[in-house]
């Protein structure tokens, strides 16, 4: 199959809401972020684990990036993907498991492919469940376009086989505590593969389409220079803040719906930016590179120890107690709820003005002002 897929599945939502995206991002060389790196080493650990269990050989990997707090990530995922299993061993004694699967879409798309990071086959069910490592936000299963993507993969292996009505397609997060289950028959992700995925997909292998810019441009490689997007956030930009008076409440519903993602939009840009200026030596038109302030640090706290009770200072130190989540990590979650359960509350948040679409319950404000008050 080759190293790397032209049209790659966790691209694909990309790919078919923005098709032109695909040729403007092979302009940028691939580089994998520590963030990649991490997430490669926990599915290969993952991998290990589900082998383990379902008595296969496997060798433990090895990494760098193993942490304890990756480590129970991986652990709360691979205890998912083993609940599932034992659940499809009740359900259908010839069940298959098959871990990281090899998916090949090019009788759909050329050059697409890509891997399942588990997938399970009970009598008329496909149920694919992917890990992501990731701790920004929490991403749906309904309707994901990677993951109908690796279903239409591992269908095309495996409908001569079986006799499969529908797909059962999770994400589990577990660095967010979050898993989103959704199904979907064989007749409807065959008629979104021949209505959008196929039309879209050869549109972006060929460079056509218009640029639409949207939540897919997270991780476009293009998105700090992309005119697509800068041009829809810079409508907001243009707009008069003099008085909120001076907009109608509309306007005001408008920028609020995109204002965390034109913040993070022009922090980035920036970040891009200082980048280019100090590795590549990028001169921006009105900008300079200075040093940056610093606070003072000490040459060496054993030396300033000594100076400062030589002189007669004795109350230098400070000591505090760690925070909760550190001593969580230090006892462990079991531990922790038994020693200081009962020693540990949550405050009320602070009342915060969000979208429609958080999952948050809406609050009663002349409530939550006599608690507060309280």
């Amino acid at each position: 199959m080759g190293k790397h897929a032209r049209f790659s599945p966790s691209s694909g939502k990309r790919y078919i809401n923005c098709t032109p995206s695909l040729r403007l991002e092979e302009q940028f060389t691939d580089e994998e972020s520590s963030y990649a790196a991490e997430g490669s080493a926990g599915h290969a650990l993952a991998e290990h684990l589900i082998k383990k269990h379902l008595k296969c050989l496997s060798k433990r990997p090895v990494s760098d990036y193993y942490s304890d707090e990756l480590l129970a990530a991986v652990d709360e995922y691979v205890a998912y993907v083993i609940q599932q299993i034992e659940l499809a061993k009740q359900i259908c004694k010839s069940s298959v498991f098959i871990i990281e699967q090899k998916v090949d879409l090019s009788s759909y798309v050329e050059q697409c492919y890509g891997t399942a990071d588990m997938v399970i086959v009970t009598d008329k069910k496909i149920q694919i469940i992917d890990l992501k490592l990731g701790k920004g936000v929490p991403v749906s299963a309904i309707e994901n376009v990677q993951l109908m993507i690796y279903g239409l993969g591992v269908l095309n292996d495996l409908e001569v086989l079986f006799d499969i009505e529908v797909l059962e397609l999770t994400i589990v997060q577990p660095r967010l505590e979050s898993i989103s289950t959704w199904e979907i028959t064989v007749d409807d992700l065959k008629s979104w593969a021949n209505k959008v995925f196929v039309p879209k997909a050869k549109m972006a292998l060929a460079g056509e389409g218009e640029f639409c810019a949207g939540d897919w441009c997270r991780f476009c490689k293009a998105r700090f220079q992309c005119r697509a997007r800068a041009d829809e956030f810079l409508k907001l930009a243009q707009m008069e803040f003099k008085e909120p008076s001076l907009l109608s409440d509309d306007e005001m519903a408008e920028v609020l719906t995109v204002a965390d993602d034109l913040k993070k939009w022009a922090e980035e840009v920036y970040t891009f930016a200082q980048n280019e200026a100090i590795v590549h030596n990028k001169q921006w038109p009105g900008f300079k590179l200075v040093e940056g302030r610093a606070n003072r640090k000490y040459t060496s706290e054993e030396d300033v120890v000594e100076a400062a009770k030589v002189a007669g200072y004795e109350d230098i130190f400070k000591q505090s107690l760690i925070g909760i989540t550190e001593m969580e990590k230090l006892m462990g979650k079991k531990q922790f709820n038994q020693i200081l359960g009962n020693l540990v509350y949550k405050p009320q948040g602070k009342v915060t003005l969000v979208p429609m679409s958080d999952k948050r319950q809406p609050i009663n404000l002349a409530t939550a002002n006599d608690d507060f008050a309280e």
